[in-house]
């Protein structure tokens, strides 16, 4: 629990009093924790509980105390107190033995069968090296129903070391004692403050959960005319927090610590190497370090404690001090960090200790020069941020590279022209080694800008005119010459990719991965691994997933999986996933690029997010849907300067489904719109049979698909022939001959057997045939089922099967439907991944379940029951 300001009582703090039972099991307890962490009112609360079996002596160390028969007294005087309330307390003695003392206590805890638990509380009072000493003996010998609690602001050479290797010393320290935001929310309502719930985030956020913090924002709270303000003021520098800080910790530290603090508290993080710089002194590590340790608002940031920061307040506070003893002092700090900090390749907290120190010029240099880098470090958005800071007064020659960068980030295309033009006209004036660096950073960012645009020719031509290596570059010009070399063929391989060359876009992205792994570019890698997926389909979609699940599963360990810079991933696998008929694990990937890019995805990757969604919703049945998609894609793809190669197939799908909603006027003035290098695609053509099924001409449409079927129009891979196929076979279904369908939708199987290929069966409706066709000597009923499933649903209902049958379970039903087809027992079982066995048992069940006694009996006792589709063996 926690003391509450105003007499209100305290608040629950049920878990840290259940941790303290727990606690109580073991020898001695340690609490160590800032001042006003709320240690007291824990240990009070504990004490105090309903129930409590233990005899409570609870003592308080005076400040300052180095008398070390006065601590001995109270301690005694505290424990019969607690056995016996009539006890004398005992007297102090000119012959005083501490060790003596030791026994004495250790002889009064045995004398005694009930459990006695030592409260100690501000042990950090307790000053003499003796005393602590004795202390740490008497710890080491309690009796075995003994236990003591210690309350300190920071650990003391008590020896507990065997104690803590045997288990039977608990170390509770300042985070365990921080209020939670249910907490912090429980005490302003007992102080009768009612806060909407994002002010009482944001105070339990600035407070760092700091007990005594809470406490003073409630006292000033009360009767505050401007909640909202005040929380989002609040800091070190409010008066009641200041005068806390000041009185508790700034002020009993010596002279060269304050020193330290107020020099270093312009840092968001600090070592002891800036610090010592900063106090133009030596020993700050050790500083840190043991503040560290006496729990003084100092925390370390990285398991070597070399990083460390000051808990908000403390340090609002100390930069309030600073500027108030010492406001000459402030630009000259930010200005020697600054200069460290880019020594050693900090350059965002370089430009923003600049931007304090009012170094506005020298800020935006350091910007321009390094943003490159940081795009390439994934960091973006914070060069808008850091843009965002400078006065508009800044010259804009020096900050338009930046600015570019911040324009593509939001695509903002014209804007980011402009401003390289303003960067080409800079650099020019600039001396020959920057004049250098700017050259290559406006052309990556170039290049960047054509691919943006979709100015495919334009992405080759400025590949062609990239800076080459020059004789005597520095390190520095080598490695902007690789960061260069590696841009350039991520955009390369895009663009061929978005061109569909896509041979030559797997070898030129699989290089630049490769080179920025060397370089140690985990962005730029990231950028050409999200990409690979998608070149991947020229092979197979198994492994374009596969492509795509390592590229996520990399970005992943960068903390990059819901970034725009893997949303190309996360779309491919989602097509991926939907042309396999896992429709709804699809839509999931789907949502998830669909978020990934919410700040913006380039023109080739909207386009396919765009298709995928649509070809879902075909799938679905959902047509409406799907042709507002493929609208929008169109959309997308009229913005772009040249064609991508998936317009083909926008153009198509586009047509089809305005075919199939009956809109057969819309679908014929957009074939008409289209040229005759167009119409002559194969995807095109395909899109012109399903207007002519829809118009009840199957033999116009069997004319549109003779190019496509006979290879003379050109297509993409295979996925076209597929698709004509299956529209070949409806045909041929509606003028009568089912045998010439039944081999068209067989060719169609061949084709997406290797990949499992479910989505055209299912946006062409074809998937029809595969219950009406004769289709029983087909060499792929596995695919069959598996479309058929994917189009009726993943799940069978097992309604039918209760009602006359046991029913089966989810495995049972698996193994069922692989029944019909050619495949032997171990092969269901490689195509399930369990063993034979696994399969084996699973059909004797099914046997037994439908009442029959082979393999063929219970495929049509299946089918009877309608856990098969009609018209399979």
């Amino acid at each position: 629990m926690a003391d509450v300001p105003g007499g209100v009582g305290l608040i629950d703090r049920h878990d840290l009093v259940a941790t303290l039972d727990l606690a109580a099991r073991q020898r001695v307890t340690i609490i160590s924790a800032p001042a006003g962490s709320g240690k007291t009112s824990v240990l009070r609360a504990w004490a105090a509980q309903s129930g409590q079996q233990r005899r409570i002596a609870f003592v308080s160390v005076r400040g300052g105390q180095n008398d070390a028969q006065l601590f001995w007294l109270d301690l005694i005087g505290a424990i019969r107190g607690a056995l016996d309330e009539g006890a004398e307390p005992p007297a102090a003695s000119p012959d005083f033995d501490g060790t003596a003392m030791v026994d004495r206590v250790l002889s009064e805890l045995a004398a005694t069968d009930d459990p006695v638990t030592l409260i100690i509380d501000d042990l950090h009072w307790l000053s003499s090296p003796d005393t602590l000493e004795q202390l740490g003996s008497l710890l080491t010998h309690l009796p075995r129903r003994a236990h003591a609690i210690l309350a300190t602001r920071r650990d003391l050479p008590l020896g507990l070391h065997r104690l803590r290797l045997t288990g039977e010393l608990v170390e509770i320290r300042g985070p365990r004692l921080r209020f939670t935001e249910a907490e912090t929310r429980a005490l302003l309502v007992a102080s009768g403050l009612d806060l909407p719930d994002h002010l009482t985030a944001t105070l339990h956020e600035r407070t760092e959960g700091w007990a005594a913090g809470l406490r003073l924002a409630a006292l000033s709270l009360a009767g505050h005319p401007d909640p909202e303000r005040f929380v989002a003021e609040f800091s070190g520098s409010e008066r009641t927090v200041a005068e806390y800080l000041m009185a508790e910790m700034l002020e009993r530290q010596p002279k060269d610590v304050q020193r330290m603090l107020l020099r270093t508290s312009v840092l968001d993080r600090v070592n002891g190497d800036l610090a010592d710089l900063l106090t133009d002194s030596t020993g700050s590590e050790r500083i840190l370090l043991e503040l560290e340790d006496a729990n003084a608002f100092v925390m370390s940031l990285d398991p070597q404690r070399s990083w460390f920061r000051y808990h908000h307040l403390f340090g609002g506070l100390l930069r309030l001090e600073l500027r108030r003893s010492q406001p000459e002092e402030v630009p000259d700090l930010h200005r020697l960090a600054a200069h460290w900090l880019a020594e050693r390749a900090r350059i965002t907290d370089a430009v923003r200790h600049l931007q304090a120190a009012g170094d506005w010029s020298e800020a935006a240099q350091l910007l321009t020069d390094h943003a490159l880098s940081l795009t390439l470090d994934g960091q973006a958005d914070t060069i808008q941020a850091l843009l965002r800071s400078f006065p508009t007064r800044t010259n804009e020659s020096e900050l338009a590279l930046a600015q570019a960068i911040a324009d593509l980030d939001r695509l903002r295309l014209e804007e980011a022209s402009a401003h390289l033009e303003i960067a080409r006209n800079y650099a020019k004036t600039m001396p020959p080694e920057r004049c250098g660096r700017l050259t290559v950073a406006i052309a990556s960012l170039e290049l960047l800008l054509a691919r943006l645009r979709g100015h495919f020719d334009g992405v080759f031509e400025q590949l062609e005119a990239l800076p080459t290596p020059a004789t005597g570059w520095t390190n520095a010009d080598i490695a902007l010459g690789s960061d260069l070399r590696a841009i350039a063929l991520l955009n390369r391989g895009v663009t061929e990719a978005w061109l569909l060359r896509l041979s030559d876009s797997e070898r030129h992205l699989e290089e630049g991965a490769a080179l920025a792994r060397a370089i140690e570019r985990p962005y730029l890698e990231v950028a050409c691994l999200a990409h690979l997926g998608f070149a991947a389909t020229i092979h197979s979609f198994s492994l374009a997933r596969q492509r795509c699940e390592e590229a996520i599963a990399v970005a992943a360990r960068h903390g990059w999986d819901d970034q725009l810079v893997i949303a190309p991933a996360l779309a491919t696998l989602a097509g991926a996933k939907i042309w396999m008929g896992e429709f709804d694990d699809g839509e999931h990937w789907l949502d998830r690029a669909t978020q990934a890019g919410r700040s913006g995805v380039e023109p080739g990757i909207r386009l396919v997010v765009h298709l995928v969604t649509g070809v879902m919703h075909a799938a679905r049945g959902h047509l409406d849907r799907a042709l507002a998609e493929f609208e929008a894609a169109t959309q997308v793809n009229a913005r772009m300067v040249g064609e991508h190669a998936l317009s083909a197939r926008v153009a198509s799908w586009t047509i089809a489904t305005q075919a199939r909603l009956g809109r057969s006027d819309r679908a014929l003035a957009g074939l008409a719109a289209l040229t005759d290098r167009q119409r002559a695609r194969g995807e095109i053509r395909n899109a012109l049979a399903t207007l002519r099924l829809a118009e009840h001409d199957p033999a116009g449409a069997r004319s549109a698909l003779a190019p496509v079927l006979d290879g003379t129009a050109p297509v993409n891979p295979h996925l076209t022939l597929i698709e004509a196929h299956l529209l070949d076979a409806l045909a041929h279904r509606e003028l009568g001959g089912e045998r010439a369908a039944g081999a068209s939708v067989e060719r169609a199987l061949e084709l997406a057997e290797p990949d499992a290929l479910v989505l055209p069966f299912a946006m062409t409706g074809a998937w029809e045939l595969l219950e009406t066709l004769p289709l029983g000597g087909s060499a792929h009923q596995a695919l069959i089922t598996r479309i058929l499933e994917a189009v009726h649903g993943a799940a069978v209902s097992v309604d039918t099967v209760q009602a006359q049958a046991a029913p089966l379970s989810p495995s049972e039903l698996r193994v069922l439907r692989y029944l019909p087809t050619n495949l032997t027992r171990q092969e269901i079982a490689d195509e399930l991944s369990v063993s034979l066995n696994t399969v084996s048992t699973h059909m004797r069940k099914i046997y037994t379940k439908l009442g029959v006694t082979d393999r063929s009996a219970a495929v049509q006792r299946g089918r009877a029951l309608r856990l098969l589709s009609a018209g399979r063996v």
